[in-house]
């Protein structure tokens, strides 16, 4: 168990390490008056900082060394 812990937190850490962030777009009501309503799209991003991939590749690799061999 604790053996595919680490790995997905390895996993996990790579792709986070590959990729920083990503965007998305959010559709927002500007005026909504009756049967008028007016809107736009607006783009969110979502970013996390890089050494955090690391801290989990090193969390993970920790983890998979202490784990016990059946």
């Amino acid at each position: 168990m604790n053996r595919t812990i680490g790995l997905i937190l390895i996993v996990i850490g790579a792709v986070m390490l590959i990729w920083t962030g990503f965007s998305y777009t959010k559709k927002e009501k500007i005026i909504d008056a009756g049967p008028i309503q007016v809107s736009a799209d607006k783009q969110e991003t979502v970013n996390w900082p890089p050494y955090l991939g690391g801290l989990l590749i090193i969390g993970g690799i920790a983890i998979v060394a202490t784990a016990k061999k059946r």
